[in-house]
């Protein structure tokens, strides 16, 4: 692969290689084969997130905001890339030949509070505020303040009626902005975090330099994983069990692919 110097000032020196379609089927199955040799840590990590999932449901229809459901479930899947670092981590130890033990892969998770990419759990929560409260300003400019109070009526009043359809094309256009945004300065950002000690700063722009010099398989990941994300909420977050893995090991593959340090 084609390889491109990043001179950041920093060690390691961080290299951006040329991607193709092929890396983005390969990161895919590698990240199907990890998840298939660690199927407990990948159920593990995938139930925290399909649980909160749930929880965030349950809380939402207790305080009578059923119609909040739906955009906290789409942009649910934003927190993913943080929620996987355990997984980029047994995917490290697995292709370094290093022993994987649930002592050894938690203590590397809860060792990440003291480096850099506890900052990038700022980054990646204030986009998904972002993400709310343009819903509710939304909801707010074209539905007016009386909202739906069930999530039947809401589902109605949005697909039926000519401001809830506009409500959802500007929604989901906003949110695609906000969501390549954040996919943008994060999917190579978390693993190379894990993997190197560098600066979050650094980290973000490598990401956003790689999906630039390379977007036509980026993006290919990205629209995979979020299709994949979104089709797993369908059976009360419990798609996520497999999807939330796969997707893990497979941003770490591609990172792999991505990034060369010297």
């Amino acid at each position: 692969m084609e390889q491109q110097a990043l001179d950041r000032g920093t060690l390691p020196k961080l290299q951006i290689n040329r991607l193709r379609m092929d890396d983005v089927k390969a990161a895919f199955a590698d990240g199907w084969r990890d998840f298939r040799s660690y199927p407990t840590f990948g159920l593990f990590f995938g139930a925290i997130y399909a649980l909160g999932g749930l929880f965030i449901a349950v809380m939402l229809t207790y305080y009578h905001l059923p119609w909040m459901i739906i955009p906290v479930a789409i942009g649910f899947p934003l927190i993913g890339p943080f929620v996987a670092v355990g997984l980029y981590e047994i995917s490290r130890r697995n292709q370094k030949g290093e022993a994987i033990s649930w002592k050894a892969v938690l203590a590397e998770v809860f060792r990440q509070r003291e480096r850099q990419l506890s900052w990038m759990a700022f980054v990646v929560l204030f986009i998904f505020w972002i993400w709310i409260y343009q819903v509710r300003l939304l909801m707010a400019l074209f539905l007016g303040f009386r909202i739906p109070a069930t999530l039947d009526a809401f589902v109605d009043v949005v697909l039926t009626t000519p401001p809830g359809l506009l409500f959802l094309t500007v929604g989901t256009v906003v949110g695609a902005v906000l969501a390549t945004i954040l996919f943008t300065a994060t999917v190579i950002s978390m693993p190379l975090l894990l993997d190197h000690d560098v600066d979050f700063v650094t980290a973000m722009l490598t990401s956003m330099r790689t999906v630039i010099d390379n977007p036509a398989p980026m993006l290919a990941f990205g629209v995979i994983v979020a299709a994949l994300s979104i089709l797993s909420l369908i059976p009360l977050f419990l798609g996520l069990l497999v999807v939330l893995p796969v997707a893990g090991h497979a941003t770490w593959h591609l990172y792999r692919r991505a990034i060369t340090a010297t």
